[in-house]
């Protein structure tokens, strides 16, 4: 299996949605359901084993 290097910007958006996901976790906010801060950090995870799986992705 080859691994390649994920794009720039699927880094970043990877990063961006765990660290929204993280500070959910702490903070309530009025209008979002509780559980979502597991599926942002699992979403970002996800997408940055994707970027490192499939090529220019």
């Amino acid at each position: 299996m080859k691994v390649s290097a994920p794009k720039q910007l699927t880094v970043w958006i990877s990063v961006i949605l765990f660290v929204v996901g993280f500070i959910l976790n702490f903070v309530t906010v009025a209008f979002l359901p509780s559980g979502i801060s597991f599926w942002l950090i699992a979403i970002g995870y996800l997408l940055l084993f994707l970027g490192n799986l499939l090529k220019n992705f």
